[in-house]
């Protein structure tokens, strides 16, 4: 395979703090632009991993989502405002990560992603990072990122907590079906809409989910692959669970 093409002298300015890092340096950014990174939903868990993602320099962002940006989501999906309140949020989220870093090549999806698209979806990826909200979903983009052999960042939250973790089988980690049976369905989770969210949750969660895809690109550090990591943000608290 040919080098990775160096980094420009702008590069090299905007990166200059992970380039002074120990452990991540030229080599991992070199990696990072390198990378191709699905994020599957522009909402509450997408938006902050699409902005740090963007702003980490990931060389390809794809986003995929069908919705179009609503007020109530204002509260808590900071790459959108109010002037996108209509725009498919893929579209808008895809202008916010090019305006905030111009060298990343970001490609907006606005399409519902289920069990009949997922695979051609996610082929091509390195990391895929899951924020949506029903199962369906959840579970098309795992099986299909099982297939590939593609790494899964997966989020949740739910009124003042949330989680993450690393689903990838094919690294001898658990299946996505470890953590959700084949029993569990939409109508026994709660959701947003009925139980509220506090905004800052979904930063600190997709924060987190883009963490973790920027160390299983870079090889930094140990993934949460086989522990969940829970956030109380009324206690302040977070924990771990081994599954």
């Amino acid at each position: 395979m040919p080098p990775d093409p160096p980094l420009s002298p702008e590069e090299t300015r905007r990166y200059a703090r992970h380039l002074a890092l120990k452990g991540m340096g030229g080599a991992g950014q070199q990696k990072l632009k390198a990378a191709r990174v699905l994020v599957v939903g522009a909402g509450g868990l997408g938006s902050p991993a699409i902005a740090y993602l963007a702003a980490a320099g990931i060389g390809t962002l794809s986003i995929i989502d069908a919705d179009a940006v609503s007020l109530s989501n204002l509260q808590r999906q900071i790459v959108h405002d109010s002037a996108a309140i209509g725009r498919n949020k893929a579209e808008n989220a895809a202008d916010f990560a090019t305006g905030l870093n111009p060298n990343v090549q970001v490609e907006p999806l606005p399409h519902l992603i289920g069990p009949d698209n997922a695979e051609r979806l996610v082929r091509g990826h390195d990391i895929v990072l899951d924020g949506t909200d029903n199962l369906v979903a959840r579970r098309a983009v795992a099986d299909s990122a099982a297939r590939l052999g593609v790494p899964l960042v997966s989020g949740a939250v739910s009124m003042f907590s949330g989680q993450v973790t690393v689903f990838a089988p094919h690294l001898g980690g658990p299946r996505h079906e470890a953590l959700y049976p084949a029993e569990a369905s939409d109508d026994a989770l709660p959701s947003c809409e009925a139980n509220g969210i506090l905004g800052p949750v979904t930063g600190i969660i997709g924060s987190l989910m883009a963490m973790e895809a920027i160390k299983l690109v870079t090889g930094i550090g140990t993934p949460l692959i086989g522990r969940l990591l829970v956030y109380d943000g009324r206690d302040g608290h977070f924990s771990e669970i081994a599954y």
